[in-house]
């Protein structure tokens, strides 16, 4: 019978130290590019997902514009009716602000890359750019109305796309969300340029 004494197993620790020292000023590569596709199972062509996350992207720069464009009315709008459209611009800013996340998600749920810099959203819009002073508010009014139509135009395009590749999930974002938002807002703003008579008629 043996006297050595049994090896007993040893763990190394680990001797790096932990530190509440931010890692900043870090970069690196690019891990997905703009307008590629990732892999997501949910049962939907490579083809579909690509075409569906290309037309929602479009839809999510116009978007990202017409939020800033209500943002900067918001600030700007002055007259009479002050009160009311400031608090109006505001509103549908905020509503806007909500469809940005929703289409971004959905482009991101297809495997894509969602448009998220402003930078970039401006490149891709086909919303019409504005002087950068003021304008009177009919015309900011008409510009609104004019950025809805945009948008509401690619949105009946993606609906009938997304239809056609069986995409369901973007469909319904386009029509239950985005076109009956608009639909709605453009309602709101064209009512405030009836010329109609506020004491005797």
């Amino acid at each position: 019978m043996s006297t050595q004494n049994p090896v007993k197993a040893t763990t190394v620790k680990a001797t790096t130290r932990l530190s509440p020292e931010p890692h900043l000023g870090q970069r690196g590569v690019e891990i997905q590019s703009f307008g590629s596709l990732r892999l997501l199972p949910i049962a939907l062509s490579a083809k579909a997902r690509g075409e569906s996350a290309q037309l929602l992207n479009r839809i999510l720069a116009d978007t990202t514009v017409l939020y800033a464009l209500y943002k900067k009315f918001h600030w700007l709008v002055a007259g009479p009716t002050f009160y009311q459209l400031h608090l109006l611009f505001d509103k549908h800013a905020d509503e806007q602000l909500a469809l940005v996340d929703l289409l971004a998600e959905r482009v991101q749920s297809l495997g894509g890359i969602a448009v998220g810099d402003p930078r970039h959203a401006a490149e891709l819009t086909r919303i019409e750019r504005p002087p950068n002073g003021a304008e009177e508010v009919p015309v900011m009014i008409g510009r609104l109305l004019d950025a809805h139509e945009t948008i509401i135009t690619a949105v009946r395009e993606g609906i009938e796309t997304t239809e056609k590749n069986g995409d369901w999930g973007s469909n319904d974002v386009l029509m239950s969300d985005v076109l009956r938002r608009h639909e709605l807002q453009v309602w709101f703003l064209a009512e405030h340029l009836v010329d109609v008579p506020l004491v005797e008629a």
